[in-house]
């Protein structure tokens, strides 16, 4: 029995140094959207790592952050935050935009 025992405190141990990163290890790229705009409108990520986008509407109207190529997409009421996170994005460029404010465009650029 304390074999057992023993044998479980060592591979709980061994897991504790293997845990998955938490999301406030990660790093955290603001995103301010506002009745028609994006900022910033080129958005830099790290490319190949765990991160969250925090976007915030600042506008008086609703907006919808997606990118089609990433397949994400978020809608925010005025005055609303909320964050997406992604696991990894391959290095590139991604067309990001409002698609409640089809003038609204960005890149997601991951390097």
């Amino acid at each position: 029995m304390r074999r057992i025992l023993f044998a479980i405190a060592a591979a709980l141990v061994l897991l504790a140094g293997h845990a998955p990163a938490r999301a406030d290890d990660m790093p955290v790229i603001k995103v301010e959207m506002r009745d028609g705009v994006i900022v910033p409108s080129v958005i830099e990520v790290p490319a190949n790592t765990r991160f969250k986008l925090e976007i915030t509407n600042t506008g008086t109207t609703p907006v919808e952050f997606e990118s089609t190529e990433l397949k994400r997409e978020k809608a925010l009421a005025a005055g609303a935050t909320s964050s997406i996170v992604f696991r990894t994005v391959d290095p590139g460029s991604y067309a990001v935009f409002d698609d409640f404010h089809p003038e609204a465009k960005a890149t997601l650029v991951a390097k």
